[in-house]
């Protein structure tokens, strides 16, 4: 059935780019590469990483893997991940984690190692990739969601220039059970 809308992002356009390297003042945004390994398997051990992100990881195989399969996503235009560094060593993550290029919609996602927190790195590192993702990609919309129980989070979201825009009743099954989660979202224009 014909659609009466053109895509937002025409199919091709994100694998048509490459992944690109993005900076925020001390920070660099990256690819992830495959030596970053041992300290995805570190962040993944983290407890509040696991209670927000709801994973962890066996060993560096797997964290070997799970830095394997983004330049899939990349190419199939389903997601994207960066590395977030300063002075050389990775101290978080940002990503799109879902992304609807037809809707020109992304959803972002983010973490943070303990020795990096309270530094507005995850803040910084956010509003590099919505910049991007916007300007270059051509999104239209993207959005941040996370448990109400996450204060850290609701703050950078706010940083990064998200408003708020509702509660979603028990929507995020975790680990210790059913979270309400607050939606932010940004736009292009």
């Amino acid at each position: 059935m014909p659609s009466l809308t053109e895509p937002i992002v025409a199919v091709g356009r994100m694998r048509s780019l490459p992944q690109p390297t993005l900076n925020s003042h001390d920070l660099v945004i990256r690819p992830w590469q495959l030596d970053d390994a041992a300290v995805v398997l570190e962040a993944y051990r983290d407890p509040a990483i696991q209670r927000w992100h709801l994973r962890t990881m066996a060993d560096l195989a797997e964290a070997a893997s799970w830095i394997d399969a983004w330049p899939d996503r990349w190419n199939q235009e389903t997601g994207a991940d960066w590395a977030v560094s300063t002075g050389g060593t990775v101290v978080g993550r940002v990503g799109i984690k879902r992304l609807d290029l037809w809707d020109g919609i992304g959803e972002l996602a983010y973490w943070v190692m303990p020795a990096a927190r309270g530094r507005n790195t995850a803040a910084r590192a956010v509003a590099a990739v919505t910049g991007w993702s916007f300007d270059v990609l051509g999104l239209h919309r993207l959005e941040l969601i996370h448990a109400i129980a996450n204060h850290a989070s609701c703050r950078v979201a706010a940083k990064a220039g998200f408003h708020p825009e509702g509660t979603m009743l028990r929507q995020g099954h975790h680990a210790d059970g059913w979270h309400d989660m607050h939606q932010h979202a940004r736009l292009a224009d």
